[in-house]
């Protein structure tokens, strides 16, 4: 802050200095190998180029990408045979080794300075979704798993893109009311059993979700089977509309 006269003080020369410090000493690296980057939040122009962010043609529910364009509007023959409980879902970007890290890093290895720049791609990836004005609303973990963890990656995800968005972050719409395995490793089937009737809305938060546009949030999109067991959970508390929006996906994920 600046005194009277409009010079800065002595104990703020003191803290630029010291930014200044560690912006040399310290300098941003690419986030995925971390080789020496502009700045915080970027990657290095090889791994940039290996990055598959999902643009169109894509299915306009499941929003799975066609390796085609099939024109305006096209819908995959899964979400046709079996749709989804939720209205539309969007992903930032296809999952892949080179994406993996990032997912892993934040999921795992306490990288919460991740969340900020993965939002970030989440807001432009699912711009038509969040343009509803919806709640967002992240797929919560298990307490004892979130005790393990210390936080929950989609809820860091959520909460970095309310400040981005200024939608309402609310983590208490849903809960997992059974402790499930970990989807890794199963097939779509076991997915789908291992997560049925896994999540419930509160009895104190039904009257708030009933007829609310809700965003779910999650990190990755698989199989699918998790985030449609929440939308099932928030449809049944009378949710009026229910989307996703995921980091990532799986290419063949349906």
């Amino acid at each position: 802050m600046k005194g009277r006269s409009g010079r800065m003080s002595i104990g703020q020369h003191l803290t630029n200095g010291y930014r200044r410090f560690v912006d040399l000493s310290i300098p941003p690296l690419c986030m995925i190998c971390e080789a020496i980057v502009a700045g915080p939040g970027a990657c290095c122009p090889q791994c940039w180029a290996k990055i598959r962010f999902i643009a169109k043609p894509l299915c306009e529910i499941t929003g799975a990408p066609f390796s085609y364009e099939m024109g305006e509007g096209m819908v995959s023959a899964d979400a046709i045979v079996n749709p989804p409980p939720y209205h539309q879902c969007r992903s930032a970007v296809i999952y892949d080794e080179h994406v993996r890290g990032l997912v892993t890093g934040l999921k795992y290895s306490d990288r919460l300075d991740l969340a900020p720049w993965l939002a970030n791609w989440m807001v432009t990836a699912g711009k038509t979704l969040i343009e509803r004005n919806p709640v967002l609303v992240p797929i919560p973990l298990y307490p004892t798993r979130l005790i393990q963890r210390r936080y929950n990656q989609s809820a860091e995800l959520a909460r970095n893109i309310s400040l981005l968005t200024g939608l309402a972050y609310r983590p208490d719409f849903l809960v997992r009311s059974r402790r499930t395995r970990q989807q890794v490793g199963l097939s779509g089937k076991e997915r789908e059993t291992n997560v049925r009737g896994a999540f419930r809305v509160p009895e104190s938060m039904k009257q708030e979700v009933y007829g609310n546009k809700i965003l779910l949030i999650d990190d990755v999109y698989t199989s699918g089977a998790t985030v449609k067991a929440a939308a099932r959970a928030l449809k049944r508390a009378g949710s009026m509309n229910i989307d996703v929006l995921t980091f990532a996906r799986v290419a063949s994920g349906e």
